[in-house]
């Protein structure tokens, strides 16, 4: 799966986030601070990384800042993106599944080592649910952004 990820800072989370999906198998296309040149800026990053999964470059996307809060503001105002700020497994997963969420949100601050890698076994077993309530909560939103 290709992934596109972005942080606006080069912290040690956001390396091991890269080397983890990595060693997962996933081809990942870094932006911001995680691509030497590019446009560090929380708002720039995360837009551009939620881009790449709106116009299929990326099958889903992970963006971090130091809450978090900003990227996943970010990335929500690119149509087609469901970004979802997630600090556990169990968000993580409902995320999944019930609002069939593409682009993890990740805080720098809060996440530990070992808290990231659960966050990601969550996320990439998550299925987005087929019950008829949570599909038609998600076309709620997407009617929201016509």
């Amino acid at each position: 799966m290709r992934i596109a990820v972005s942080s606006d800072m080069d912290e040690p989370v956001a390396r091991l986030l890269l080397a983890e999906l990595r060693r997962r198998g996933h081809d990942v296309l870094a932006h911001g601070a995680l691509r030497p040149g590019d446009d560090a800026r929380w708002a720039a990053c995360s837009a551009a990384a939620a881009r790449d999964v709106a116009e299929g470059r990326a099958d889903q996307g992970v963006v971090c800042c130091w809450t978090g809060t900003g990227a996943s503001m970010a990335a929500n105002k690119v149509p087609g993106v469901r970004a979802a700020l997630c600090p556990d497994s169990a968000t993580a997963d409902g995320a999944r599944r019930w609002n069939d969420a593409n682009v993890l949100a990740l805080s720098l601050r809060l996440t530990s080592e070992p808290l990231l890698r659960e966050i990601l076994d969550a996320w990439f077993a998550g299925e987005p649910s087929e019950d008829p309530e949570d599909r038609a909560n998600v076309k709620l939103l997407e009617d929201a952004e016509r």
